[in-house]
């Protein structure tokens, strides 16, 4: 899979997936060099918005939140998303029970590296300072991670029934949107913590 595919993998079952299938890259790999790197974009926006544009898209902080303050919140977070994706990749192989699938953790691993890349890359949208474009990018970015879903568990886990998948990518994809909500009270937790301690 390189960026030239990504974009034909929102919308085809056979380009770009089955290029991810034959590099058959190793669950350390793709963790350090994909999955690391990119949750690194949320948290590294984060605090732009805090420092750059205070108020402007989250909530201004009075007193203002200090550096290491804005360190501590970033690394619970990031470490938050990091643990995440191989708890994904679990759910996600063992909800193949409800369509007859045994998918391996390696292929459950690789859609819950891939699917969730709009929602991180949507994070971007704070170099805005608007609560609105931010919100209407998360909301482009969750239709982008579905089609992501629905058209990465077919080729992934080598289902021919395509009605099955569809049912497998709707499971998939209401977990994927309770990890989000578990993500967003991390971070909510974690502001409120710092908050507490002064």
């Amino acid at each position: 899979m390189t960026l030239h595919d990504l974009p034909k993998m929102f919308y085809s079952y056979s380009e770009g997936w089955p290029e991810l299938v034959r590099i058959h890259p190793s669950v350390a790999k793709l963790f350090s060099l994909y999955v690391m790197p990119m949750s690194l974009i949320p948290p590294a926006m984060f605090v732009y918005s805090m420092v750059v544009t205070p108020g402007a898209v989250f909530p201004a902080l009075v007193p203002q939140i200090t550096a290491m303050e804005a360190l501590a919140v970033v690394i619970a977070f990031y470490l938050a998303q990091l643990l995440m994706v191989p708890l994904m990749a679990s759910i996600i192989q063992q909800m193949g029970d409800v369509v007859d699938v045994k998918p391996a953790y390696h292929e459950a691993f690789m859609l819950a590296a891939v699917a969730p890349t709009p929602l991180w890359l949507s994070a971007l949208a704070l170099f805005v300072p608007s609560v609105w474009f931010g919100g209407l990018v998360v909301a482009v970015a969750w239709v982008a991670s579905a089609a992501l879903i629905y058209h990465g568990v077919l080729p992934l886990f080598q289902m021919e029934d395509r009605s099955k998948a569809r049912v497998m990518g709707t499971f998939v994809l209401m977990a994927g949107v309770i990890a989000w909500a578990a993500l967003m009270v991390v971070l909510a937790l974690a502001l409120s913590m710092i908050l507490g301690l002064r």
